[in-house]
C-alpha cells in the first residue's frame, strides 16, 4: 500500500501519510481520539460500580474498541461477535451470525461496540437477537452513525460521529478488506473507468 504524506483535516499542526486512493479526509486521527476520550468519560459515569461487557461487532470495530477500553474507568470484559450483510459497498439486506458469543449474555450489562449504523438492518437484527438472551442493559455505542441511511430505526445511546451519506473506509472501516489500517477516517475515490 503506497501512502502519500500530505497534511491531513483541519488541524493545521497534523500531518499523516494521505493513501492515494482516498478523496479527501472526513475525521482527523485527532478529532478521533478526543471523541473517544469524551465516550469513555461518559461511559464510565453511566455504568460506574458495574461490570461491564464490550461485545465487539468485527471486524470494523476492533480499533475504535481498543482506544475506547482505554479510556475506560471501570471493570469490563470484552466479547466478540461477526455478522455479515455486505458485500463491497452494497448491503444483502440479509445478515449472518458468523461467530457468536463465547460467553453468556444472561444478567450482564452489554455495550454493543459497533463502527458504523447506516441502514440499521444488521443492528436491529442484532440487538432483538440479544434481548433473547436476557441481558440485565442492552445498549448501542457506535463510532459513526449515517442517519439519512436508515432504513430500521435503531438507537444507539452513545455515538462517536454523524456524518453524510458517504462511503468511508479507514480506521477499522474497509472496502473489500482493504484500508481498516489507515489512522483517519476518509472518503474513498471513485473507481477509475
Amino acid at each position: 500500500m503506497r501512502r502519500v504524506s500530505r497534511p491531513v483535516g483541519d488541524n493545521k499542526n497534523q500531518t499523516a501519510a494521505l493513501h492515494p486512493d482516498i478523496a479527501r479526509v472526513l475525521l482527523t486521527e485527532e478529532q478521533i481520539r478526543e471523541r473517544i476520550r469524551e465516550l469513555g468519560h461518559a461511559i464510565t459515569r453511566d455504568y460506574a460500580g458495574r461490570r461491564l461487557t464490550l461485545v465487539g461487532i468485527l471486524k470494523g470495530s476492533v480499533m475504535f474498541l481498543s482506544d475506547l477500553m482505554r479510556e475506560l474507568d471501570l471493570d469490563c470484559t470484552v466479547d466478540f461477535m461477526c455478522l455479515s450483510s455486505y458485500s463491497g459497498k452494497e448491503s444483502t439486506g440479509v445478515v449472518r451470525v458468523m461467530l457468536d458469543l463465547r460467553e453468556s449474555a444472561e444478567g450482564r450489562d452489554i455495550l454493543v461496540i459497533e463502527d458504523i449504523i447506516d441502514t440499521g438492518l444488521t443492528l436491529s437484527y442484532l440487538m432483538q437477537n440479544l434481548k433473547t438472551r436476557n441481558p440485565r442493559s442492552l445498549e448501542i455505542c457506535a463510532f459513526l452513525d449515517k442517519p439519512d441511511c436508515r432504513k430500521v430505526q435503531v438507537r444507539a445511546k452513545y455515538v462517536g460521529f454523524p456524518i453524510p451519506n458517504e462511503f468511508v473506509v479507514g480506521y477499522g472501516l474497509d472496502y473489500n478488506e482493504q484500508y481498516r489500517n489507515l489512522p483517519y477516517v476518509g472518503i474513498l475515490k471513485p473507481p477509475r473507468a
